[in-house]
Formats: C-alpha cells, structure tokens, sequence
C-alpha cells in the first residue's frame, strides 16, 4: 500500500486528483483527537505530554491538509504575501502540504499595508505569505486546546463559539440585578497588539519557541524598505489573536484573588468582575474607591508585566446610571432597570454606509440593489437583535426609505411621484411600506424581490454560553450540540417567518 505521506511529498502529476479526494471529515476527527488529548493533558497538569502531543500534531499530514485548506479557503485567500505566491490550484496545495516542515522553515518579512479608521487614522495590517499563514494555521491547531483550557472563564473575543453576543450577555448578567456593582471601569489596552513584551511571548506561550521566535522576529517590509519587530505581534496573522488571548488570560483571576474577600456573612460583598472581549476590557466593583485602590492598581500591573499600559485618555471609571460603552452597546440603568442599546455612534455608521451605496448605485438593476442592502440589513440586524433596538431598527428603516425615495426619484427625474411610488413601493393597509422589484425565476415565474425591513426582524434575547465550557472536552459535546439545535432551529423559525413576511405584503 502507498504511503500517503511519501505521495505527498513526491507531488506526483496527478496532484489535482489527490487533492479533491481527500476526506475532510476524517481528517477533521483525527486532528480533534489529539486536540482532546492535549486538552486533557493541560487540565492534569502534564506539560511534558502537551509538548509531545503538540509535536506529534504539527507533524501529522491531516493537520497539515487542515492548515493549507483553512489559508486557502478564508479570505485572503487572493491577498500574497511579499513572494507574490497564491495557492490557487490543486497541485500547488498538495505541494505546499509537502513544504510545511520545521527543519529549515524560516520565515519571510511581512508585506505592511494599511487600513483606513472611523478617526480618520489609520490601522497597520501585516499579510504574511502564503506559507507563514499555513504553519501559524498548523501550530494553531496545536496550540488551540491549550488556549482554550486555560482560557479566564469570561473571555469572549477570538474563541470558537464564542461571540460579542456572549459578552454582552454576561455584562447583563452582573449589572442587571438590583444587587449588582453601580462602579463600572471602561478600560482601553493601550496599542493592544503592537506592544506585547518578545522575552514575555517567548517564556511564557506554550508551543515551538523556536518557531515563535522567528515569527516575532521577521519584521516587515514597507516599499521596499525592511522594518523590524522588537516588540507586538503582527496584526494579520492566522496565530495573533490566539496569542494575544494567551498573554491576557489570568487576568480575572489575579483580580479576584486580589480583591478584598467578605470577612463574614454580614459583610457587603465586594461585587468584582472582569469581562473582556479580546482587548476590550470592563471591571466591575462596590464601589469607586475599590476600582481606584484594588482592582485598577491590579490590571495596570498585570499588563506592565507584558509590556503594556492603560490609555490613560479612553480609560475611565463610571458610574452605572451614567451608561458606558461597551463592544457597540450602550449599557445605562434607568430607574434601577437596565437597558442595553446599540450606541448612537454604531447606528449613525451603519446608516451612512447604507447611504452611500445606494448613492453608488444609480444605474444598478433593483433587483441587484434589493439583494445586496439585503445582506447588509440582515446582518446589522442579526448582530443587534438581542439588545433592546427597537428604536433603532425603526430609526434604520426610515433612513433606509428615504435614501431609497430619493434613488427612486433621481433615477426617474421626468416622471411623477404616483408613477414613482408605484414602480417601487407597495403600500400595505397599515401605511408601512414595501421596496420591491419584479423579476422572474430560473424557470421563467414571476417573481418579487422584497426589501428587507430590519423592524421584521423580532428580538430575541441571546442565550449566554457556559463560562466553562470548552469545544475540547467531551463533557461539555451534548451541550454544544444542543446550542446547535437551538440555533438551527432559530434561523429556520427566521427563514419561514421571512417568507410569510413577502407573502403577506402581497396578499394584504
């Protein structure tokens, strides 16, 4: 029998066949084995066994298909790094899953660009090539159970089945009460991922140091002209975030053994929490001079010792009824009952961006225009919904109708309203209004495309995950499962809602 190994390495002429019949899930199975078992190793304590298992995982070919596919899958899949490659055919990804091996791997320089911010700033964006993303996506996978079981319990940001969603539902969780802490301290990490400690990242994350070190070490190039890294992690990279997360972790629990304990059942407790979604960060506390004294004495240090500080601007101690921002959501008590709401700065974003495509397209089909606004409603609308948005889904929807009305009107200057509004619009008997186009399907029915309107989309309250819970332990695989079926269960109630919601506005 053939050694799938050795024909992998040899790239045989029929590379392209080899590549499409791989078995994804098998390879899916073999690699979370080892995952499992490395995660098992971490909870006992083993840290030799880690190391071993890590290394046996590197090395094992499905880990490796697993990295190629996951670079040239994702989207940057277009983007090359400063060597120009792309994996863009089967034979070049059955090679590249021959060339991922330690002995001899040095990395290339960064290629530097940069990315326009809401400030008018700019944010730098470091593309490795091709082949530094696959063995950041393999070491990944070795380094991801690891992660995951160390990880503070109420870590949101860069973990998988986690979600902003999730945060937002834990900050519910320890301010809604009547009992809850009324101090709040807003902190922002100062330059997060560029200014992680290199001798911190090297003693202290658990995986190849030598492979690390060149990674932290490869600098980037700019134009023509070669920078290096002494300190940060490259914003870009597949294995950044999942570092970053590493450096971070501890921090609740250094807070909470530092706090001051109840000294008896009388005593009011001292109400401390700490929730982060990758760099953003909030604490909470009975009171303001505990945030001053303890807790933000506490977070300051536990950064220093990575190399990083608070901004000393964005950071601010709040009190509950004055509200604060938090990961796009407004968090304020009114009347002791608390109300999160998407932040003005969040809506008036959104729909300024809306705005401006519609503008874009003048001459677009409608159909096109429904379909794309669509995508972009649905998800503005989705990432929201478990918040109180009522009022601001209202407010999206009438922006959207007048920037619509005006499309309409531009694009038919020399015809009347009545004309306008009924090639475009369909009034129900409750006044609202329908944007719609009429088109025909692949067999040649009539057909209506149907604006989304973001006010159909009901409110529901995001279920919070276990703070515990990890994908890379078997205890908790029920439990995913069921998330999973209720999730399921919800897009397809969405999907027939939806559907009902088309069939109505034309049957009204």
């Amino acid at each position: 029998m053939d050694n799938p190994e050795r024909s992998a390495v040899s790239a045989p002429p029929d590379g392209v066949t080899e590549w499409q019949a791989i078995d994804w899930p098998s390879a899916h199975r073999s690699v979370r084995r080892l995952q499992v078992r490395i995660a098992k190793a971490v909870r006992e304590k083993r840290w030799g066994k880690v190391r071993s298992l890590q290394r046996i995982l590197t090395q094992s070919l499905p880990a490796k298909r697993l990295a190629v596919r996951r670079v040239t899958t994702n989207q940057g899949k277009r983007t090359p790094g400063v060597d120009g490659v792309l994996w863009n055919t089967s034979r070049k990804k059955m090679q590249a899953v021959a060339s991922l091996q330690r002995h001899g791997y040095q990395p290339l320089p960064l290629r530097r660009i940069y990315i326009p911010k809401r400030n008018g700033r700019r944010r730098p964006l470091s593309i490795p090539t091709m082949k530094d993303r696959a063995m950041q996506a393999l070491h990944l996978l070795a380094l991801e159970p690891v992660a995951e079981t160390t990880a503070d319990p109420n870590s949101y940001g860069f973990r998988r089945n986690r979600s902003v969603q999730d945060a937002h539902g834990q900050c519910y969780v320890v301010l809604a009460k009547s009992y809850a802490p009324m101090w709040v301290f807003d902190a922002d990490i100062e330059a997060c991922f560029d200014g992680f400690s290199h001798p911190w990242l090297l003693k202290n994350i658990p995986m190849d140091r030598g492979i690390l070190g060149k990674w932290l070490s490869a600098g980037y190039l700019e134009g023509e002209v070669f920078h290096p890294i002494e300190k940060g992690t490259p914003q870009g990279g597949v294995i950044s975030p999942m570092i970053a997360n590493l450096a971070l972790d501890g921090l609740e629990a250094r807070v909470r053994s530092a706090a001051p304990m109840r000294q008896s059942k009388t005593a009011p407790r001292p109400k401390v929490h700490i929730i982060r979604y990758a760099d953003d960060l909030m604490a909470t506390a009975r009171t303001r001079r505990m945030l001053q004294q303890r807790v933000i004495p506490i977070i300051g240090a536990f950064l220093k010792e990575r190399g990083l500080n608070l901004s000393q601007e964005k950071s601010r101690i709040v009190h509950i009824k004055d509200g604060f921002e938090f990961l796009g959501a407004n968090v304020r008590k009114y009347k002791g009952k608390l109300l999160m709401r998407p932040t003005r700065a969040n809506v008036i974003a959104f729909t300024r961006s809306i705005k401006e495509y519609i503008q874009s397209h003048r001459t677009t089909k409608t159909v096109h225009l429904i379909h794309q606004l669509n995508r972009r409603l649905r998800g503005w609308a989705n990432a929201f919904r478990h918040l109180v948005s009522s009022r601001a889904f209202r407010f999206v929807d009438r922006c959207v109708f007048r920037q619509l009305w005006r499309w309409a009107r531009k694009r038919h200057g020399n015809k009347g309203v009545k004309w306008v509004q009924k090639k475009y619009f369909h009034i129900r008997k409750n006044g609202s209004w329908v944007f719609y186009a009429r088109t025909r399907t692949k067999e040649g029915r009539p057909k209506s495309a149907v604006l989304f309107r973001v006010t159909s989309l009901r409110i529901r309250r995001h279920v919070k995950i276990q703070s515990k819970a990890t994908v890379h332990d078997p205890a908790y695989d029920a439990y995913f499962e069921q998330r999973r079926q209720r999730q399921r269960d919800a897009r397809q109630h969405d999907y027939y809602r939806w559907l009902d919601y088309q069939r109505l506005e034309w049957t009204a």
